[in-house]
């Protein structure tokens, strides 16, 4: 049998593609039918990835965010129904019913987490790793340009290697004008070996952003004053991160630790913020690769950030992050 297969086949009535990598135990599962959400990550049998689900099918009928979601075109707030691009005021419709809304009633975490508006265009094996790519053709649904008139498309490949898994993402700018990037990722991690309270992390970064009462940054940071590592009995996280630490590879490397098990995340140089959600009861904690911050649309609109990413038009964004379970 070869080291590395794509298995193409359906779980709970949902298109599903796993990547295996037997000499490493180590398979990936991704339901391209259901927001095209990696929702496994196990090592030796064990799922590093929290999916509180008995499989996509039920994932599906009972939506919340879990295993790796794609949050696009906006990573976690809004500050209102409306935000700022190019010098123009645009207004989200609730009516439409693809919006979200956090405890405070704000648009959170885009429109595409639960989208079944994902197409499979290749999954493969070689020699070198088991790979998933799949595609989604922004401009093609009336729904999301109705919140978002920029035409694009996003490419999304799942990469298995050597026990790592790489999370590739492309935008495609079809538009006339710039288009802004204010995506992310909020992957959910667990540990068996301990108990959450034992647990500690490393956070690579230098800066700690300033949040209101609404958890929206205020546009002011201090330096970073977490304990390294930091234990999570001293409370909750659910903190915006800048200035990452990188390695020579530009890389910034979070992890988690149990007794002897560890999830790491290196995100990417186009990724230069870094949420972190670990709330208090709970068994998981979230790195989020970020390529801005909170309420960037409307930020930089403000003059209070200046890290918002754009695209010009015919032009693309690349950028990915990898996982490792050690």
């Amino acid at each position: 049998m070869s080291r590395y297969q794509a298995v193409c086949g359906t779980e709970g009535g949902v298109a599903v593609v796993r990547l295996i990598d037997a000499n490493r135990e180590t398979e990936a599962a991704v339901a391209v039918g259901v927001g095209n959400v990696a929702y496994e990550l196990k090592v030796r049998g064990k799922n590093y990835l929290w999916f509180p689900f008995a499989d996509p099918g039920e994932f599906l009928r009972h939506p919340r965010t879990c295993g790796v979601p794609f949050l696009a075109p906006w990573a976690n707030r809004i500050d209102g129904d409306s935000y700022w691009v190019n010098g123009r005021r645009h207004s989200l419709n609730p009516e439409i019913g693809n919006l979200r809304r956090d405890p405070n009633g704000k648009p959170i975490h885009g429109l595409l987490r639960y989208s079944q508006d994902w197409v499979l265009a290749e999954a493969g094996a070689d020699e070198n790793s088991a790979w998933v790519t799949s595609r989604l053709d922004f401009g093609a649904h009336p729904d999301l340009m109705a919140q978002f008139p920029f035409t694009h498309t996003i490419t999304m490949t799942y990469r298995l290697t050597d026990g790592v898994l790489e999370v590739a993402t492309r935008l495609a700018n079809l538009s006339s004008e710039a288009l802004p990037v204010a995506i992310g990722f909020h992957p959910y991690f667990q540990l068996h070996d301990a108990p959450r309270d034992t647990w500690k992390v490393h956070l690579a970064a230098r800066s700690h952003m300033m949040l209101d009462g609404e958890l929206i940054p205020t546009g002011d940071a201090r330096p970073l004053d977490f304990a390294d590592p930091h234990p999570l009995s001293a409370g909750q996280l659910d903190d915006v991160f800048g200035d990452l630490v990188r390695d020579g590879d530009g890389r910034a490397h979070f992890w988690v630790e149990g007794a002897k098990e560890r999830v790491s995340v290196w995100y990417g140089s186009n990724y230069p913020v870094a949420v972190v959600y670990a709330p208090e009861g709970q068994g998981f904690i979230c790195f989020e690769p970020m390529a801005a911050v909170t309420n960037a649309f409307n930020l930089a609109h403000a003059g209070l950030y200046r890290g918002l990413q754009s695209v010009a038009p015919g032009g693309e964004w690349t950028e990915s992050f990898w996982i490792e379970v050690g």
